[in-house]
């Protein structure tokens, strides 16, 4: 876990100006303040407008990636990034509902995760943030494993995601997006492990 430390890039607070606020609306429900990121997003609206459809996508049904794949993958892609605000949002609002255990969460932030806690496909899932966030590529094995659980579009799908989840961790880790306060707090990797 990292030390607070105080914003780069300050969230920009209430009462929004017309063009951020605008912007804002589109990031969440009706009456749900915006997260520190989307605010910290929308100093630089030209940018908030232009990421926001491609997030959407690739947290929506039509990505074509279940709730699962797809968080197992973000977890383990901002654990792998030391990404504290994104990592935490993810675990508190999505792992339950995804299907995650609390001992898979703990795990996405493992330096090497324990391969008994998840199913093939998942492990497939998770050599390949390894690989990507180590190397920049797959190789032939994972990549032969996630054919035999994916299709071609969701596999592009599932190297976006990848990709995205680096960008949003370089953006909350440089600007210093200050965590929320309901957030899961991202453990030091291997802590609670024998």
């Amino acid at each position: 876990m990292m030390a607070t430390q105080s914003p780069r890039i300050a969230p920009l607070e209430p009462p929004y100006g017309a063009e951020a606020a605008a912007e804002l609306e589109q990031w969440m429900p009706p009456g749900m303040e915006p997260l520190s990121l989307f605010r910290t997003l929308a100093v630089n609206v030209p940018l908030a407008e232009a990421m926001r459809p491609l997030g959407r996508h690739l947290l929506g049904r039509q990505s074509g990636i279940d709730l699962l794949a797809r968080e197992v993958v973000i977890n383990r892609v901002c654990a792998r990034q030391r990404c504290d605000y994104e990592w935490g949002v993810h675990a508190a609002v999505f792992g339950s509902s995804a299907g995650l255990t609390p001992q898979q969460v703990a795990d996405t932030a493992a330096t090497d995760v324990d391969p008994a806690l998840w199913r093939k496909r998942e492990r497939a899932l998770l050599v390949m943030v390894d690989q990507l966030c180590a190397r920049g590529h797959v190789d032939d094995h994972t990549w032969q494993a996630l054919s035999s659980h994916f299709d071609e579009a969701q596999l592009l799908t599932l190297l976006l995601l990848t990709g995205w989840y680096c960008a949003i961790s370089f953006v909350a880790n440089g600007a210093r997006v200050p965590v929320e306060p309901w957030a899961s707090r991202l453990p030091a990797p291997d802590s609670g492990r024998p």
